[in-house]
């Protein structure tokens, strides 16, 4: 097992993958599968440090897909009355996930903190005890559960369904901090299963012709800087 990679088992009751596009409105719809955004929340939540940086790998799709609609009533404050809206949610979802970290050559002061096995330890752990923080699949009233798994071990609703596509499909966002210009990026690629199995494009590759991306707008990162004798943070 080469130590900046982990895998991991999340699943949860219902979940809510959308894209920031369609936050505006009072309805949503989830995407039939995790976005990679999505899984490096998750990943993130289990355990992270700005030293490195996520990348997810691929994802397998466990159980069946389906989805169910629920009504949500939303509260005006500048009057009495109430909105209903309509959420479309994943149900009885489950994952396996499998992503590594890559050190982040853009946060020089957090160079004698890289170190391999220290956070690959630390992560295996975290990933023992269900996660850091809270885990959220997709939206944050999506409750989700982390436990430990072995890769392929467990066999999944869609082991022998062949290849099935989604479309160009949101990917995610690539942060000024990642990229180390004062830029943001958002990512398209083309969604393809095969066998449950989704395989991502790596958005901190040089060229990468399955990948779409696209600048947003110029953002400056506003990041402290860290004093690793007295190992706190300075604005």
């Amino acid at each position: 097992m080469e130590k900046n990679k982990v895998t991991y088992r999340v699943y949860g009751k219902e979940a809510l993958f959308t894209t920031p596009s369609s936050k505006l409105g009072g309805e949503k719809m989830t995407y039939q599968i995790p976005t990679y955004e999505a899984l490096k929340g998750i990943t993130k939540s289990i355990y992270w440090k700005p030293i490195f940086i996520w990348v997810i790998d691929k994802v397998k799709i466990m159980n069946k897909i389906r989805t169910y609609p629920k009504s949500i009533k939303f509260m005006n404050y500048d009057d009495s009355k109430s909105n209903l809206s309509i959420y479309t949610y994943l149900q009885n979802v489950e994952y396996e996930v499998e992503a590594h970290f890559e050190w982040n050559l853009n946060r020089p002061e957090f160079e004698k903190d890289r170190i391999v096995e220290k956070h690959y330890e630390i992560m295996n752990r975290m990933i023992g005890i269900g996660g850091k923080r809270d885990i959220c699949l997709g939206s944050r009233e999506c409750q989700g559960y982390v436990e430990p798994c072995v890769w392929g071990k467990k066999e999944s609703y869609y082991d022998k369904k062949g290849s099935i596509s989604f479309g160009n499909m949101y990917h995610g966002l690539l942060y000024p901090d990642e990229v180390g210009e004062n830029k943001l990026y958002r990512n398209f690629f083309e969604s393809i299963m095969n066998n449950g199995v989704i395989r991502f494009p790596n958005p901190h590759e040089e060229s990468n012709p399955n990948l779409i991306k696209e600048f947003v707008k110029t953002m400056i990162p506003q990041l402290p800087k860290y004093n690793m004798e007295y190992q706190e943070f300075a604005l």
